[in-house]
């Protein structure tokens, strides 16, 4: 009997990170723009770090509470409510800075859907225009 492989979620996820990581370090040095690229970075992985609460929500019917931050996706919370169904293998490997070295903002519920997830952009201040603006998991296909 056969059995067909095939790629995880979580397998696909790594990849395009992995590519969106590339080309945000590669595209740049080609087309001389760092601003747009550390944008497009951030974007990159703001729609990670979401996909990684959507496995998390898979798992445990609800999402990490603010409290529990973004870590909950790397190392099981002790915090109520603890989730039952946390895979032992984590969401992420680690919770990456954005691209200008300042942390990932989380909130749930959020502001802009059931969860939100944002760079401060390069101000690292709220709000702000073109490489100052938030990028969130709201507006990603901007």
């Amino acid at each position: 009997m056969k059995t067909k492989n095939g790629f995880t979620l979580i397998e696909v996820l790594i990849v395009v990170t992995i590519i969106g990581i590339l080309a945000a370090m590669i595209v740049p040095r080609i087309m001389g723009r760092p601003d747009q690229a550390r944008v497009l970075a951030a974007k990159i992985d703001c729609r990670t770090i979401a996909g990684a609460i959507k496995l998390f929500y898979l798992d445990n019917r609800r999402y990490p509470t603010t409290e529990q931050g973004l870590s909950a996706l790397v190392k099981k919370p002790t915090s109520a409510p603890v989730p039952a169904n946390w895979n032992p293998s984590g969401y992420l490997d680690g919770v990456p800075k954005d691209p200008w070295g300042n942390e990932y903002q989380y909130s749930s519920p959020g502001a802009h859907g059931e969860y939100d997830v944002w760079s401060l952009g390069a101000d690292g201040q709220p709000g702000g225009q073109g490489k100052d603006a938030d990028i969130g998991s709201w507006n990603l296909d901007d």
